[in-house]
C-alpha cells in the first residue's frame, strides 16, 4: 500500500491465474494498463490448468460460428507469432481423426465438412490402408480416417508461464494466497474485499475458472451459468512408448466429450486420456483405479504394442465446464467481464480470449512502445536442453534431466515458484520414470529455504 495507507489503484485485476487469466493480465500489461493478477492457490496455474491434453487446436471441430471457435483461431495464430520469441516449442505433427466403427465411419464426410466450414479446408479423407501407413503401429481393425495437418503439440505449462512471465517484467503484479470475498462498485471504479487486503480497481476480469460462477455471484449478485465440473483422468506412458504414435490419434467426438485421445508429449512420453466425468466436487480429482485400467486398455485396443510399455504415472485434473458447449464471456454494466466456462480448449484459445476481451472493453490506453520478451527454459525433448549447455550445475533429475540451474531459476524471479508442484510444471522435476525416488532427497535439500512447506506435495 503506499504511505497515505489507500490501496494501490489498478485499471485492470484479473481475478485467476490459469492459463486464460494469464494470457489476459499479458494482453492488458502490453496494452499499456496496469495489472494486477490474483489467484487464491499458491501459484498459477493450481486450478484447471494443471492438466491437459496439451494440443494446440486448430478448431476443426469447435462449434459452427462460436465465440469458442473465433477464439481457438486467434489463439492458434498468436502462439504460431509469438513462441520462438518466448522460446516456447511447437511440435506441428498433426492428427489423425479415426474411426473404428461403421457408424464413427459414417460420421466422418459430416466432420470434415464442419471442418471446411471453421475454415480448416486441408483436412483429407483417408482409406484404411492410407490410416495404417501414416500409423503403421494402429491395430489393424482401424476402419478409415482423416487427417487435420496443422493440429499441434505444446508444452501445457511453459505456455502460460510465459504469458505471465512477459506480464511481470512489463509492469504488472502478481499476488498468490488471494481469495477475492466480495466488492462493490461506486459507478466508477471496484473496491475488492480479498483474503490480503482490499484492491482498487477500475475495472474487474472474473477468469477464476471453476470458481468463475461463484466469483460473479460474489461480485455483482448473478451468474448466467453454473459450473458442472467434469473429471478428466490420464495415463502417462514410458518414454519408450512415445514411438508408436506419429501424429495425435483422435476418436470421432460425442456431444459430450471429444474423447480419449492417444498422443505424444513434446516432454517425450505418450499420454492416453481424458476421460469426462461430471462430478459436484470443485477441488478433488481423484483417480480410479478401474477408470485408469480402462484407459490402459482402451490405449492397448488402439495401439497393440502399448501392451509391452510402463505406465510412467497417471494423474486427474478437472475442466470448468457448463450445461452447454459455449464459452460464456459477459461485458457486465459494473466494469466488469466475466469469461466463464472455458472448458478443454482453454490452451488452445487462451491467448485469442485474451484478444476477443481486449476488443469487448474496447478502453484505450498507451501501448508500450517496446515490451521485454523473456525467453522460457526450453523443455521439449526434441530441443537443445539445458543439460547440453555448460555450467548448468549438473543433473538433478536424471529421467527428466532437469538441471541444477534450472532448479535454481524457476525458484527466482518475479514468477518463482513457491510449492513443490509450481516447480515441477516450471521444470519437470520429479516427474519422470521414477517419480522422484532418485532425486527428491537432493531436491529437498535445495528448496529448503524456497518452498514454503505447507506448500510442498
Amino acid at each position: 500500500m503506499p504511505e497515505s495507507g489507500q490501496p494501490i489503484s489498478f485499471d485492470v485485476t484479473v481475478i485467476g491465474a490459469g492459463v486464460v487469466g494469464c494470457a489476459i493480465a499479458r494482453k492488458y500489461t502490453l496494452l499499456g494498463a496496469r495489472v494486477l493478477l490474483l489467484e487464491k492457490a499458491p501459484d498459477a496455474l493450481d486450478g484447471a490448468s494443471k492438466a491437459n491434453s496439451a494440443i494446440l487446436h486448430t478448431g476443426f471441430d469447435a462449434p459452427v460460428g462460436s465465440i469458442e471457435l473465433s477464439c481457438i483461431q486467434e489463439g492458434y495464430r498468436q502462439y504460431e507469432q509469438i513462441h520462438a520469441k518466448l522460446n516456447l516449442p511447437l511440435d506441428r505433427c498433426g492428427a489423425m481423426v479415426l474411426a473404428w466403427t461403421a457408424e464413427q465411419e459414417s460420421r466422418l464426410p459430416d466432420l470434415m465438412e464442419q471442418a471446411r466450414t471453421n475454415s480448416v479446408g486441408d483436412v483429407a479423407l483417408l482409406s484404411r490402408e492410407q490410416v495404417l501407413a501414416r500409423e503403421p503401429e494402429l491395430a489393424s481393425t482401424v476402419r478409415a480416417g482423416f487427417i487435420v495437418p496443422r493440429e499441434a503439440l505444446i508444452d501445457p505449462w511453459s505456455a502460460p508461464h510465459s504469458y505471465l512471465s512477459q506480464a511481470l517484467v512489463n509492469g504488472a503484479t502478481f499476488r498468490r494466497n488471494t481469495e477475492v470475498l466480495s466488492g462493490s462498485f461506486d459507478g466508477n471504479a471496484w473496491m475488492l474485499e480479498t483474503t490480503t487486503g482490499p484492491v482498487h480497481s477500475t475495472r474487474v476480469i472474473n477468469a477464476a475458472g471453476l470458481y468463475g460462477d461463484i466469483v460473479d455471484q460474489r461480485l455483482i449478485g448473478r451468474s448466467d451459468f453454473d459450473i458442472r465440473p467434469r473429471k478428466g483422468q490420464f495415463v502417462v506412458f514410458d518414454k519408450t512408448a512415445a514411438r508408436l504414435a506419429r501424429h495425435i490419434l483422435l476418436p470421432v467426438p460425442t456431444e459430450t466429450t471429444k474423447g480419449i485421445v492417444v498422443c505424444r508429449t513434446v516432454w517425450g512420453n505418450l499420454l492416453v486420456g481424458p476421460t469426462a466425468e461430471e462430478q459436484q466436487d470443485r477441488i478433488n480429482a481423484n483417480l480410479d483405479s478401474e477408470t485408469l485400467e480402462m484407459l490402459r486398455e482402451k490405449a492397448t485396443e488402439i495401439l497393440p504394442a502399448l501392451a509391452n510399455e510402463d505406465v510412467t504415472t497417471t494423474y486427474a485434473g478437472l475442466r470448468p465446464a457448463c450445461g452447454d458447449k459455449e464459452y460464456h464471456i459477459r461485458r457486465h454494466p459494473e466494469n466488469m467481464i466475466t469469461v466463464g466456462a472455458i472448458r478443454s480448449t482453454g490452451l488452445s484459445a487462451a491467448l485469442g480470449i485474451a484478444e476477443y476481451i481486449a476488443r469487448l472493453d474496447e478502453t484505450p490506453w498507451p501501448p508500450l512502445p517496446e515490451p521485454e520478451w523473456p525467453a522460457m527454459p526450453m523443455l521439449a525433448e526434441d530441443q537443445t536442453r539445458d543439460w547440453q549447455t555448460a555450467g548448468n550445475g549438473g543433473i538433478l533429475c536424471h529421467c527428466e534431466r532437469v538441471t541444477r540451474r534450472e532448479v535454481e531459476a524457476a525458484m527466482s524471479g518475479p514468477n518463482a515458484a513457491q510449492s513443490l508442484a509450481g516447480l515441477k510444471r516450471r521444470t519437470r522435476v520429479t516427474m519422470g520414470r521414477c517419480q522422484g525416488f532418485y532425486c527428491s532427497g537432493a531436491l529437498q535439500e535445495m528448496t529448503a529455504k524456497c518452498l514454503k512447506p505447507e506448500s510442498t506435495e
